[in-house]
């Protein structure tokens, strides 16, 4: 079973953003100055994006190719999968993600609904409303 990762879509402002990063491409390398610890287990895996505080897509991992300057890749299929939109909070860098903690793809013709923006969500879990 594949270990995933998430990732904050920094500088996405909107869908639509984030989006625009994976048009008319072939390849989709994020470089990254340290090689995650687990990264075997994640090939294979997905990176999950994380846009205004909640999980909306996943992008999986084909692998970590060595960068040029010493640094390293994670090359990614050039897609974006929609996946259950899912509260989660900010954090630098990347954090892991069981298959059993990954929200579930949406389906085809699923729309994501009236989901509750993450960050709303949050606070309303923090007070014990939801």
């Amino acid at each position: 079973m594949p270990l995933h990762m998430t990732k904050i879509a920094f500088g996405a402002k909107s869908w639509s953003d984030l989006a625009s990063w994976f048009e008319n491409r072939e390849q989709f390398l994020m470089t990254t100055r340290y090689l995650p610890k687990r990264h075997e287990e994640m090939v294979g895996g997905s990176l999950y994006w994380i846009l205004d505080h909640t999980l909306v897509a996943r992008s999986p991992v084909l692998g970590f190719p060595r960068a040029k300057d010493g640094r390293w890749h994670i090359e990614l299929e050039p897609q974006l999968i929609r996946v259950h939109p899912q509260p989660r909070r900010a954090h630098q860098g990347w954090r892991y993600l069981t298959e059993e903690q990954a929200p579930r793809d949406l389906d085809a013709g699923e729309d994501a609904g009236d989901a509750m923006p993450g960050r709303l969500a949050g606070r309303l879990q923090k007070l014990g409303l939801i």
